[in-house]
């Protein structure tokens, strides 16, 4: 029996189970799954791994290209509709804040601490260094981010800009959306520069803390230390706790590039810069709460304990979002 016998004799004892797939997934490719019938829907699994069965075997049997080209697609688009997942994008929405965020943050733990430790590092050295010589100040504080915020100020001018509404645009306002702004920067340069060894991620991250630390040693030298503690708290412990992350994601693409393991850096990096992307887009979102945070919050509550409870009870609720294990949905 020649092979054209054979191939046409297999064709013809299966076709008709071919043509029924294929008619059920052009009904489910035009419009939707919810379209098929029941018994579409009860028939559509039964047909799909009898095509599988009718690609292997006209492999095996070295059938003509043709035909195996022509299974492998009908097999390709059936799988699709048999064990892809396909949800909307509300579904999408929900599972990214559900799942997909809080365990890219939990894989990323190890990079957190370093990346913690490195901002502590770089306040306290430099709260160290201002409280035991002002002169310090100026090394660790640009000129714009100070504005008159400095050794020269007295107690008393340093408070207002803590508690007073701003006007024209000065003093608190100035100053609160030069912070954000600066933090937000920091947040996406210690992500974006991380493939570079990690290297200028470690320096953003130490640089912001020395700026940290400066302040506090300033408004500890005038007494203040902890009413700027709770001005800082209402919308710090979110935006710090953002860069902290977006460090952390840096770290993960660095780390990649100077340890891939058995894999090329290439592959290595592409694989961690997944699990950092997820992460980054968490840090925008906490960066525009941090945002609200300071743009309305921090301007119209000035009691320094309310300040301290608001800024604390949601640094809790981040670290409980992020780390309290969860099942998953399908799990």
């Amino acid at each position: 029996m020649s092979t054209q016998t054979i191939a046409r004799q297999f064709r013809e004892q299966r076709e008709n189970d071919w043509q029924r797939l294929e008619a059920i997934l052009r009904v489910a490719e035009r419009k939707s799954v919810r379209a098929l019938s029941d018994e579409d829907l009860l028939a559509l699994p039964v047909l799909y791994r009898g095509a599988l069965s009718s690609l292997s075997l006209a492999r095996e049997t070295s059938l003509d290209l043709e035909l195996v080209t022509y299974l492998e697609g009908l097999c390709a688009r059936a799988y699709f509709f048999v064990y892809g997942v396909r949800t909307t994008a509300g579904a999408k929405f929900l599972a990214f804040f559900r799942a997909d965020w809080p365990d890219a943050i939990r894989s990323l733990w190890r990079e957190t601490i370093v990346s913690a430790l490195l901002m502590i590092l770089g306040a306290v050295a430099a709260y160290l260094l201002v409280a035991n010589d002002p002169t310090w100040f100026d090394a660790f504080v640009p000129g714009e981010l100070g504005s008159g915020r400095d050794f020269q100020a007295s107690a008393e001018e340093l408070r207002r800009t803590l508690y007073d509404a701003p006007e024209g645009g000065t003093g608190l306002s100035f100053f609160a959306t030069f912070l954000f702004t600066h933090n937000a920067q920091v947040s996406l340069m210690c992500f974006a520069l991380g493939f570079a060894f990690g290297v200028p991620t470690a320096m953003l991250l130490v640089h912001n803390g020395t700026m940290l630390g400066a302040f506090f040693a300033l408004f500890q030298d005038r007494g203040l230390a902890f009413e700027l503690g709770g001005w800082l708290s209402i919308h710090g412990t979110t935006e710090l706790f953002a860069i902290v992350l977006a460090g952390a994601a840096g770290f993960r693409i660095g780390w990649a590039v100077v340890f891939p393991g058995e894999e090329t850096r290439l592959t290595a990096a592409t694989r961690a810069g997944r699990t950092a992307a997820i992460a980054m887009i968490g840090v925008v979102i906490m960066l525009m709460c941090a945002g609200l945070l300071e743009g309305y919050g921090r301007q119209l509550i000035t009691g320094d304990w309310t300040r301290y409870a608001i800024g604390w009870t949601l640094l809790l609720l981040w670290l409980a979002y992020f780390y309290i294990p969860r099942r998953r949905a399908d799990g």
